[in-house]
């Protein structure tokens, strides 16, 4: 039985307050006049958890960041047992009426990744801001961090993944075509001794579930994935050019739901951009981010507390954040800022913004749904579900 629009509520706002909890985890420094920028210690930093990853998925977790509440959702998403023992076109069907960008439905077939971004969430806020403004800077830093790796002789080809050189730019690619491996590494052994110590490189542990084996010796494996090849290589590193490169009708076949049903415009063009659409109203932690993305678009709720049907202050009297840096928190050394006050209308909490059809739409599909569910009925097992996905198994997830 599928959950009722209370208990989305609920799920919204659990979510919510883990973003806040999430959010403070982060150290803050006072924002002064100009453009902020990360410095190449702090993009290392940030970066070293990934940057060994191959360049499909490290391209799609690079967009995505910059949409963190749908990953959120996503992670819920692949959670239920029944959505997670989805495979290829029933997956792919699955996700197309969900409105979420292209590069988050890519990261439904890793649910590893997805799970490590969504307990994450300050940190993917921040990579995702930093990609959004220093895009060039964050691709010199992955490049910069696999020289590193190479240089200290832990990334080398593997049956897992092949490493190439190509005038200088590292590649990393699966080694097969069908099977992606999700590799796991202490950023304090893999890159040799760190340049910066004041800048310590973050680790994060695999989800639980997912094992790897002592990550003492290098880059390890655990088990493959399955490549859902409608999602998978349609994004390109132009390292060359600093650009994310889009295959336009790879990434609109994703998107033909909302393109034949509710006229949305087809992507057109090569290079990546950010769409505003699927930002779902999570405010830019930077000013400079802010400024440029955060304009008054129609349609398009422009803030947090205007998405969840607040009021909005005046803007003399709303509080400007802080540029987040990427930091080592000590206990207790956390600094609250106190929340803003607002008045909330009798609006609902938790909606996107659609169109009249997209809402007519998806009002039917809910009202179905609820006529559809079997009344006093004890709930099936799914024990043919999680064939093959227990902890040991060493064969490739789908």
């Amino acid at each position: 039985m599928r959950p009722g629009i209370g208990h989305l509520v609920v799920a919204a706002l659990a979510m919510l307050v883990l973003w806040v909890v999430s959010l403070q985890a982060f150290s803050q420094v006072p924002a002064s006049a100009g453009a902020q920028q990360y410095s190449a210690a702090q993009l290392d930093q940030l970066l070293a958890p990934i940057a060994l990853y191959p360049d499909g998925l490290l391209g799609q977790i690079l967009m995505a960041s910059t949409y963190p509440l749908e990953v959120a959702e996503a992670a819920r998403w692949i959670q239920d047992p029944a959505n997670a023992a989805l495979r290829d076109n029933a997956l792919a069907s699955a996700l197309a009426p969900l409105d979420w960008d292209p590069s988050v439905k890519a990261l439904v077939p890793f649910p590893s990744v997805l799970l490590m971004m969504s307990s994450q969430l300050g940190w993917m806020q921040t990579l995702g801001d930093a990609f959004l403004w220093q895009q060039s800077d964050v691709m010199d830093a992955v490049q910069r961090l696999r020289r590193q790796a190479v240089n200290a002789g832990t990334l080398v080809s593997t049956p897992q993944q092949t490493v190439t050189i190509v005038d200088g730019w590292i590649y990393i690619e699966p080694a097969s075509p069908d099977v992606l491996y999700v590799p796991a590494y202490d950023p304090g052994i893999v890159y040799g001794q760190w340049p910066y110590p004041e800048y310590p490189p973050y680790f994060f542990l695999p989800p639980p579930g997912y094992d790897y084996g002592p990550l003492s010796v290098g880059i390890v494996f655990g088990v493959g994935f399955y490549i859902v090849h409608v999602f998978w290589g349609w994004d390109h590193f132009d390292w060359l050019h600093h650009r994310v490169d889009i295959d336009a009708p790879r990434v609109n076949v994703i998107n033909r739901y909302y393109i034949e049903r509710f006229h949305r415009p087809e992507f057109e063009g090569r290079e990546w951009r950010h769409n505003l659409r699927h930002r779902v109203g999570v405010p830019y932690r930077t000013p400079q981010v802010r400024e440029r993305f955060e304009r008054k678009q129609p349609g398009i709720p422009q803030g947090r507390y205007e998405y969840r049907g607040y009021q909005q202050m005046p803007p003399a009297s709303r509080p400007q954040p802080a540029l987040a840096l990427p930091g080592r928190v000590l206990p207790g050394r956390v600094e609250r800022s106190a929340p803003p006050v607002m008045e909330r209308p009798a609006a609902p909490i938790y909606q996107r913004s659609r169109s009249g059809a997209e809402a007519r739409e998806f009002s039917n599909r809910g009202r179905q749904s609820r006529q559809s569910m079997p009344r006093q009925t004890e709930p099936q097992g799914r024990g043919s579900q999680r064939e093959g996905r227990s902890r040991g198994d060493e064969s490739p997830r789908h």
